[in-house]
């Protein structure tokens, strides 16, 4: 009976098989649009900025909080898809930053983001330029002598409808909105609402119809606020300029402060006294930047964020408060807003229109031109690590050059070259024919490993530095190793008078148990290294891990079945004297004692 051909090797097709993959990944790089590797700081140049911490006291930093910045800082980079960064201390006060490539300034700015989140609630709103004069009170309780409540006039009330301006605040999971009956009337109080005011009514999702009111400079209500530096403060504030950190805004501990809005939407910035913090950011359990919903109403990227289950509750008693307020005093009040305040600077200030908001989840949202998928990656990146626990200045910012880069890479890639060549020499000069197979694997090798450091540059942001290139070029020896392995493997059956084709199999059953553990001991020191190690050194380890695992695939997928066929060729099947497997010379160039009879096991 004739053995099963299932158990018959097939190298040509093993052979397609690897080529088909090799088409796949070049077609991948080729649609990426990305066809040189990216390089690392030292080669392509970058951005080295250097952070000092502030302290209250103007002394040295505790190193506790030090190593937590550190670490904050470098998840990141991570985060943001920078490879080949470095965040290290230097002294007692400083952090230094090398981001690779160029353009790379926002990188540098996140990275050194304080990212203290805050929610407050807003007492008063105005435009952000200075107030001529101190605008009069207006009583807060809706009553005047006449214990009736003043209809707002249409310019200091206009409709949210008419003001596309500011940033929606909603909620995932919520209770369930009011009815129309329950919001229409003021709570506490037997007096209807101001005419002008709509009624909340709940959207059909079920998420609260959050706007920001339109800025304007109306009587402004004092009441309550009890800091009339922070009153002469707001008033004589100017949120026009460049720099709109206002003083004390990014203090937890200050019960009122002045805080200018972030960003200028339309020709106008606005200015907030905002109440005590209600939420902190460390309240805030996970934030991801999500696409916009066309389903929701969402027309812009917004930042998910849920709360933790302190932070819930302490979010839902805000949301409470400001939804009084919306009802006793109606719509176009400042303290039915909610103000969420980024590094003193306030991102967002919604309405509470729609009821409390409990459900432990809410998003952060504006306008498609101003809130995009960069800036919600990037200001969900900074809250989902935490805060800063110091704040930080730019002490230096430098742009390195690559021009010492790029002579030492020549230098390294010279001497790469010559290894190479060296090596091939060595293969065609002692294996002849059999040679011409190990230079061909090592051109695969290159191949196959060009095409991973592009991919993974543009998909995971690898960049190639020097360390990464000594690697790749020590795994030119790695892998010239596993093919001395297995030929002289061959050529020890050959030696015992085998026949060629039988050998081929038969050496190879023997050989690949030792290249793979020599690969596994190589791969798991590369692999301790990497984690071990920082900088260069891990770099290093990469790519010979990396090396590593290409070496596997190019013995198992391509020199092994490329001999398989070349057996069977006359040149090589006859034992041709430049074949590097003629019997005769390999018998000379062994003691008569070492060889084997015929049909005895080596």
């Amino acid at each position: 009976m004739a053995p099963p051909r299932s158990n018959v090797p097939r190298p040509g097709r093993t052979l397609l098989a690897l080529f088909a993959v090799l088409a796949v990944l070049t077609g991948v790089m080729v649609m990426q649009g990305q066809l040189t590797p990216k390089l690392g700081l030292d080669l392509a140049g970058g951005t080295t900025v250097t952070l000092t911490a502030k302290t209250g006291s103007g002394g040295a930093p505790p190193a506790t909080q030090m190593d937590q910045a550190v670490k904050i800082m470098t998840q990141r980079v991570n985060g943001l898809g920078v490879s080949d960064a470095e965040v290290a201390k230097q002294g007692s006060s400083n952090i230094v930053v090398n981001v690779p490539g160029e353009g790379q300034d926002r990188v540098v700015q996140l990275i050194g983001t304080t990212a203290k989140l805050q929610f407050r609630q807003v007492y008063a709103a105005a435009d952000g330029k200075p107030l001529t004069a101190a605008p009069a009170p207006t009583p807060t309780d809706g009553k005047k002598k006449n214990d009736k409540k003043a209809s707002p006039s249409p310019s200091a009330t206009p409709s949210a409808s008419s003001t596309p301006r500011g940033r929606a605040l909603s909620e995932a999971l919520t209770a369930a909105a009011p009815s129309p009956s329950s919001s229409a009337s003021p709570s506490g109080t037997g007096t209807p609402k101001p005419s002008g005011t709509p009624k909340a009514s709940p959207s059909p999702s079920g998420t609260p119809n959050l706007q920001v009111p339109p800025i304007a400079n109306p009587g402004q209500d004092y009441t309550g606020i009890d800091d009339k530096a922070v009153i002469k403060q707001f008033e004589e504030l100017n949120c026009y300029r460049s720099d709109k950190t206002v003083s004390g805004a990014n203090d937890p501990n200050r019960k009122w402060v002045a805080a200018c809005d972030q960003k200028e939407e339309r020709g106008q910035v606005a200015k907030y006294i905002l109440g005590p913090v209600r939420v902190l950011g460390e309240q805030v359990a996970e934030a991801n930047a999500m696409p916009p919903d066309a389903t929701q109403g969402q027309a812009s990227w917004s930042v998910q964020l849920r709360f933790k289950s302190q932070g819930a509750r302490e979010f839902g008693e805000v949301t409470t408060d400001a939804y009084k307020a919306f009802q006793e005093q109606g719509q176009g009040t400042p303290r039915s807003q909610v103000a969420i305040v980024l590094d003193g600077k306030v991102v967002s200030a919604p309405t509470i229109e729609r009821g409390a908001i409990t459900g432990g989840t809410a998003s952060i949202d504006g306008p498609p031109e101003s809130f995009t998928q960069t800036y919600a990656t990037d200001l969900a990146n900074v809250l989902k690590y935490g805060a800063l626990p110091l704040e930080f200045t730019q002490s230096s910012i430098d742009e390195v050059s690559s021009t010492l880069g790029s002579d030492q890479l020549r230098g390294g890639l010279i001497a790469g070259a010559i290894g190479l060549v060296l090596v091939v020499l060595y293969c065609l000069f002692y294996y002849r024919g059999l040679g011409v197979v190990a230079v061909a694997s090592l051109v695969v090798a290159a191949g196959i490993t060009y095409l991973s450091v592009v991919i993974l540059g543009e998909n995971m942001g690898f960049r190639l530095s020097l360390p990464h290139i000594i690697g790749l070029i020590v795994s030119i020896g790695i892998t010239a190793d596993s093919f001395i392995v297995y030929f002289e493997r061959l050529r020890d059956e050959l030696r015992a008078g085998r026949k060629l084709r039988p050998s081929v199999e038969t050496a190879w059953k023997r050989a690949r148990r030792t290249i793979l553990v020599a690969d596994a001991v190589t791969f798991l020191a590369a692999l301790v290294l990497f984690f071990l190690a920082v900088g260069g050194v891990a770099g290093f380890a990469f790519a010979m891990g990396l090396t590593t695992l290409i070496d596997i695939v190019v013995v198992f997928f391509f020199t092994k079945p490329l001999v398989a066929l070349l057996s069977r060729t006359k040149f090589f099947g006859k034992g041709h004297p430049m074949s590097g497997l003629d019997p005769r010379r390999l018998h000379k160039a062994t003691p008569a004692a070492s060889v084997r009879p015929t049909g005895q096991e080596a």
